[in-house]
């Protein structure tokens, strides 16, 4: 699943092609997604401007000129792609997973502009569009998600109020969107690892030190992968056909049984499963 900076990747891609461009057609080839597409969806969006692009966690938030919104969600293995109408692109992916060009397969969406379209790819239909009419049901929808790593709410005071007195492990709350927002697997082990601190650790047994480091270093992660253009574990590439670079920095995820990185620690980057996903550590540095 893209994480956070994958998502942002696309939303810039997408901001620099679509945003203040008008919905000439929508093309519905399969509405079974992880919802069903609303039966009046291509209606709703013909005509329209989209007049910003956004990204909360996750998501790519849409803005129409009637202050409705359309929600993309990628799922495991949605993309989406850009084709021009005067010449045929090599890279076609804004997204995260599978070729960087329009497979042939699973096309499940288009939006049709003036000079070019977007399609929805999805060969897993864990990804959902969905239309969202007011503002206030837009607050409404993500009411339940925690605040994103950026968010000057995600400081000291936070931190201490959710996780003072818990038994979870840390690496949970991390992964937990109702704590905080756009943090997925590789970037958890990742920030950890940094932070010096045991991914099995109980969230109760933090220090103040602890959350200081664990906030410095989700945003410092999470923007150097951004600026690297996002990890590339299944071929990502950006608008530009670039491949994400993140991956080679990797300072534990995907490292078992190789030595660590940090200078002057003789430890072993371990993989254990926890909440049955891979996490990856150092055996002697991360207390």
């Amino acid at each position: 699943m893209p994480e956070l900076p994958e998502v942002e990747i696309v939303k810039r891609s997408l901001k620099n092609n679509i945003e203040n461009k008008k919905i000439k057609k929508v093309i519905i080839k399969n509405r079974n997604l992880r919802f069903k597409i609303h039966k009046k969806f291509e209606n709703i969006l013909k005509g329209k401007f989209i007049i910003n692009v956004q990204r909360f966690s996750k998501y790519i938030i849409l803005t129409l000129d009637n202050n409705s919104y359309c929600l993309i969600h990628l799922g495991m293995s949605g993309t989406l792609h850009i084709l021009n109408n005067n010449k045929k692109k090599v890279i076609t992916n804004l997204s995260f997973y599978h070729s960087p060009n329009l497979p042939k397969k699973h096309n499940h969406v288009h939006i049709i502009f003036d000079k070019f379209k977007i399609i929805y790819n999805d060969p897993r239909r864990f990804g959902f569009l969905k239309l969202i009419e007011t503002p206030n049901k837009l607050r409404g929808f993500f009411s339940n998600y925690g605040p994103e790593p950026f968010d000057e709410t995600f400081n000291i005071s936070y931190l201490k109020s959710k996780l003072n007195y818990k038994s979870k492990n840390i690496k949970n709350y991390l992964l937990d969107q109702k704590f905080v927002s756009g943090i997925g697997n590789i970037y958890a082990s990742e920030i950890l690892f940094n932070s010096k601190i045991n991914p099995q650790r109980s969230s109760g047994h933090l220090t103040q030190e602890d959350y200081k480091n664990i906030i410095f270093f989700s945003k410092k992660v999470l923007n150097n992968s951004i600026k690297k253009g996002g990890s590339t574990i299944q071929n990502f590439k950006n608008t530009k056909g670039y491949s994400g670079s993140f991956q080679k920095e990797f300072k534990v995820y995907d490292r078992e049984n190789e030595k660590c990185l940090k200078k002057n620690c003789k430890g072993i980057i371990k993989k254990i499963v926890i909440s049955n996903r891979s996490t990856f550590f150092c055996d002697l540095c991360q207390k």
